[in-house]
């Protein structure tokens, strides 16, 4: 079977997802996670991260729905000037983005700032995405490319889910699966782009239209149906708790659902769990880039899970 990079995104937004993506990088079925520069529990998440080597650490970048890291006056068209904060309506950023309203300099000046801010607590960093999925559009792609290249870091996930993840993800509402599979059509423009400027990523990621709904039937679904090659699957696990209650996010109880449904990898033992320094040869951490692997021992499982 294929490899895979179990990642977790929205690492830093409470206590309570941080605890869980640790829980499940321990117990094996976690290999990687995308940490959020300005968060509720970012320096939280950053003492775990330095503290936890073998979890892979990337830069979730966002730019809808949150704080900058760059002052208001840096990067105006990127922000509500009522508030100094990015627009909390994907539609409101894309009508923007498309009307050239929104200026790449911004873009890119914006995005180094997250990864410098990450970089500067000693996090080695394996790969960069975005909140919202945002770099399927190449107007974001694009300055996220050049931003990453500054920093060094080479990977990036390739956030279009294919057409045999589409039909077996049942447990989706229509609407989220005709939305992620429009958004096909810019596959081909996304993986030249990311060829061309040299990054390497995997074959697609999974799980993108199931975000909300990734229970232990669909997870199963999933991996029984992985053909060869290298995914992403793209989970949101945590605890639904009273700092989540405060968070603005659509992803509430089906954080606890997908803790839960994570535990289903433990029946594939023939796929072969990496992190995103898995897919870089060179300067990046080998060590780091395979020992997820051995994880999926069952006894290897047993003990990391049995830890308080």
């Amino acid at each position: 079977m294929g490899k895979l990079i179990v990642n977790a995104d929205d690492f830093g937004l409470t206590s309570g997802v941080n605890r869980a993506i640790l829980e499940l990088h321990r117990a094996g079925v976690v290999s990687s996670t995308s940490l959020m520069a300005r968060a509720n529990a970012t320096e939280e998440a950053v003492d775990l991260a330095l503290s936890t080597p073998t979890l892979g650490v990337g830069c979730h970048v966002v730019l809808v729905d949150g704080e900058p890291v760059l002052p208001p006056h840096r990067i105006p068209t990127l922000v509500d000037p009522r508030t100094g904060h990015f627009p909390s309506s994907l539609t409101v950023f894309l009508a923007r983005l498309f009307t050239g309203r929104i200026r790449s300099f911004e873009i890119e000046a914006e995005i180094s700032a997250q990864i410098s801010l990450l970089k500067q607590r000693g996090l080695r960093l394996t790969h960069v995405d975005t909140h919202k999925h945002l770099h399927v559009f190449s107007a974001v792609l694009r300055p996220l490319l050049r931003a990453a290249r500054f920093a060094g870091i080479r990977a990036l996930r390739h956030p279009f889910e294919p057409d045999w993840a589409l039909c077996v993800t049942r447990s989706a509402p229509w609407l989220r699966l005709a939305q992620v599979g429009a958004l096909r059509w810019l596959e081909p423009a996304s993986r030249r782009i990311i060829e061309e400027e040299g990054f390497v990523t995997t074959n697609g990621t999974i799980a993108v239209a199931g975000t909300g709904v990734l229970d232990e039937a669909t997870l199963r679904s999933l991996l029984r149906n992985l053909p060869p090659g290298t995914w992403e699957l793209v989970t949101h696990p945590g605890y639904n708790d009273a700092d989540l209650a405060r968070v603005r996010t659509r992803l509430r109880s089906s954080r606890d659902t997908e803790r839960s449904a994570l535990s289903a990898l433990r029946e594939f033992p023939a796929i072969r769990l990496i992190s995103f320094a898995g897919l870089s040869a060179g300067p990046l951490d080998h060590q780091l880039a395979d020992s997820p692997a051995r994880w999926l021992s069952a006894s290897s499982i047993h003990s990391r899970a049995s830890k308080p």
